[in-house]
């Protein structure tokens, strides 16, 4: 069964889901800074992902990046799967501006982080709403 690793939990906000994968928001409001998780149970690798799935993440992660291209007028757009930290596969999809608090440098580590309050949450949700494909499912009731 799926299931989040504890750390994934700790630092980010389910926004929802794509047919693939659960999307989160990285509790750093520095950036806006997204994480796709597929929905596989056991998974550290893109490959250990079968033929279909590693397809769909693609095309997930590409629809977030450039919807997140477009909305926040990104100067560039930062995508990675590392798990040096949490080995649950996972892809970071962050929008970077040369105005951001850790440009050129990557965000990991570079200033402490800052939590979203509601209202900045809410907001970003809202900006991202309408962009969202028609297959992506809501979490919660704050969207």
């Amino acid at each position: 069964m799926f299931s989040l690793d504890p750390r994934l939990v700790q630092d980010t906000h389910v926004i929802g889901d794509f047919p693939l994968c659960r999307l989160l928001l990285s509790n750093d409001s520095n950036y806006p800074w997204f994480i796709l998780v597929p929905r596989r149970e056991a998974i550290t690798e893109l490959f250990q992902l079968d033929d279909a799935d590693r397809e769909q993440l693609w095309k997930e992660t590409n629809v977030l990046a450039e919807l997140l291209h477009r909305s926040f007028k990104a100067d560039k757009m930062n995508i990675a799967t590392l798990g040096n930290v949490v080995s649950q596969l996972h892809m970071h999809v962050i929008v970077r501006k040369q105005t951001d608090a850790a440009w050129p440098a990557p965000v990991w580590g570079k200033v402490p982080g800052i939590p979203y309050s509601e209202t900045q949450l809410q907001a970003l949700r809202d900006k991202v709403k309408a962009e969202l494909p028609a297959e992506f499912v809501w979490a919660g009731t704050g969207a």
